[in-house]
């Protein structure tokens, strides 16, 4: 049907010369889409890696006439040898007339075998910091300073560093290879500059090229990109697109070498006091230009960080907040929290125990150090997170707490309490107060509701935070409004009927905050989540949160179950 009718938006053969698919078919590349580099890195999937040289390279030494011995040298020059041993500037010899005993020199000779910058090597991350101290000499100032580099630090040169890495670690490039002709350097120009020192590539152009004159027959597009220098220009990949069109290209992808990095190397990264230093990154290899424009990034950061301290906010000397007195295992347990002016949770007290009791200062410790943190910014939060749940003695049901009925240590208590009244976090508690069990306190609808012969006194609760409002009213937390209603109403009216005419406009608005004016009824909604639990604790969290699983239980909190199902 093709064939008779014609194709649309279809394609008979398209080229993908990717590295992917070359590395797949064991080949250094597929011919349109040129080598990246002659020396590569392979990882090794139990970890670590190798060097690899392009494979075509000891075979296309020996079309050009060279020895094996000659093949060997050129090669052995582009891998690098893998140790300092013979190294003629930075030897055995010389590592020990700067303080390196032979073990820490058989260290440094375990870790170079595959290694690219013998910089790396000569650090921390092989040397002890206490070698580095001692024998060295160095500070701790020093070995922990952003960018430690030691061999310069101990009196190596930049070209002995230069010298040693090509002797140990190999230049990664043919340029300037024992035995090699000029004139066959261009047999193997890659497509970007190769090794340290390495200047040949490939210009943008020849790849234009190379696919020009594969696509007359490729009824599709050629899946390649045309790699650019970093200094490429803006005209420079104009040129590159017009050049493509011309040819007669269906398809063309660009990189500029360095590009994710192109605004960090801009006076953004470095300023007017170091335009120098810019021309002279700017023109070292891309590797080390990548590494100087890391460095100025984190520099700015951590600047910017030290510039603005965390202050720490005070609470005023008058301060809100409530007491919650309970019992965890048989032991007293009294919380006082602080609060700031907009209500938000800044200090807490702890107090159990009799004075004098290490546990006791220890409490009151830890509750200081809490108080510091959430005045210095600390999310209240990340306390919760980190604490609930912790396990140890004095650990068991909880009394005095309407919420919080079993906890597994007192620090777990604590922050279930704190979460509950100031994070509105219910998951944590163990008793909802909309859920109407058989021992609820209910919402104080008979203390609220006037009996025969009571002048009608409005009670309400003044609490300022959540954990004060939360407790279902009694005789012991109520205040009675100095103004009376006016009008009573009859001992079996359900609601109250409140005449805001003879209260002040703080009385209403008290009222109106307290949390128990109105009808409050239990709702259909928490009814059926009252139905959904079966009422029992969880032997894992304490929480009050299982339900029928076939015949066994769950708990939706954590996940544990009776161990059948």
């Amino acid at each position: 049907a093709g064939a008779k009718h014609g194709f649309r938006n279809a394609q008979v053969s398209v080229i993908a010369p990717t590295g992917t698919i070359g590395l797949v078919m064991d080949c250094d590349t597929t011919g349109i889409e040129p080598d990246f580099a002659l020396v590569k890195f392979k990882s090794l999937a139990g970890g670590g890696h190798f060097k690899i040289i392009n494979q075509a390279v000891p075979t296309a030494l020996k079309s050009l006439k060279y020895s094996q011995k000659q093949i060997e040298n050129i090669t052995e020059y582009a891998l690098g040898r893998g140790t300092l041993k013979g190294s003629p500037s930075i030897g055995h010899k010389a590592l020990r007339e700067k303080g390196f005993s032979d073990f820490e020199i058989d260290k440094i000779e375990a870790a170079l075998k595959d290694s690219f910058d013998i910089r790396y090597i000569f650090s921390t991350s092989v040397l002890d910091v206490d070698f580095c101290k001692e024998a060295l000499g160095l500070s701790s100032e020093q070995i922990q300073q952003h960018g430690f580099d030691l061999l310069p630090i101990i009196g190596f040169s930049e070209q002995e560093i230069l010298e040693a890495n090509i002797f140990c670690a190999g230049a990664m490039t043919l340029e300037g290879a024992p035995h090699l002709k000029e004139k066959h350097l261009a047999v193997f120009d890659c497509a970007t500059p190769c090794g340290r020192t390495g200047k040949r590539a490939l210009s943008a152009k020849s790849h234009v090229m190379m696919m020009a004159a594969a696509q007359p027959f490729i009824s599709g597009a050629i899946s390649k990109t045309v790699n650019m220098p970093a200094l490429a220009t803006i005209g420079d990949c104009q040129n590159i697109y017009d050049l493509a069109f011309d040819v007669g290209l269906k398809s063309i992808a660009i990189y500029r070498d360095g590009s994710k990095l192109s605004q960090p190397l801009n006076s953004a990264v470095f300023d007017d006091a170091s335009l120098n230093e810019l021309d002279d990154v700017m023109a070292q290899p891309q590797a080390r230009r990548t590494e100087k424009a890391a460095e100025k990034i984190v520099e700015k950061i951590i600047e910017r960080i030290v510039e603005k301290p965390t202050e720490r906010e005070r609470l005023p000397d008058r301060r809100t907040g409530y007491i919650q007195k309970a019992s965890v295992g048989g032991h007293k347990v009294y919380l006082h929290t602080g609060e700031f002016e907009n209500g938000r949770l800044g200090e807490i007290f702890i107090d159990m125990h009799k004075e004098g009791a290490a546990f006791r200062s220890l409490m009151n410790n830890f509750a200081i150090a809490i108080s510091i943190g959430l005045q210095y910014g600390v999310p209240l939060e990340e306390f919760v997170e980190a604490f609930v749940f912790t396990r140890f003695e004095p650990s068991g049901p909880v009394i005095g707490n309407d919420r919080i009925k079993f906890a597994n240590s007192i620090l777990d208590y604590i922050f279930r309490e704190l979460g509950v009244s100031y994070l509105g976090w219910d998951d944590l508690a163990h008793v909802n107060p909309d859920e109407s069990t058989p021992d609820q306190l209910g919402q104080g609808e008979a203390e609220r509701s006037p009996g025969p012969g009571q002048t009608g006194e409005q009670l309400f609760l003044p609490g300022y935070s959540k954990g004060f409002n939360r407790v279902a009213t009694t005789d012991e937390n109520v205040v009675p409004f100095a103004q009376k209603a006016a009008n009573q109403p009859e001992a079996d009216e359900l609601d109250l009927v409140l005449d805001e005419g003879n209260m002040s406009e703080m009385d209403t608005n008290l009222v109106a905050g307290s949390g128990l004016g109105g009808a409050s009824t239990v709702s259909s909604a928490s009814t059926a989540r009252f139905q959904g639990y079966t009422g029992d604790s969880c032997t894992e969290c304490g929480h009050f949160t299982l339900v029928r699983n076939g015949t066994c239980l769950k708990c939706e909190t954590c996940g544990a179950t009776s161990g059948c199902s």
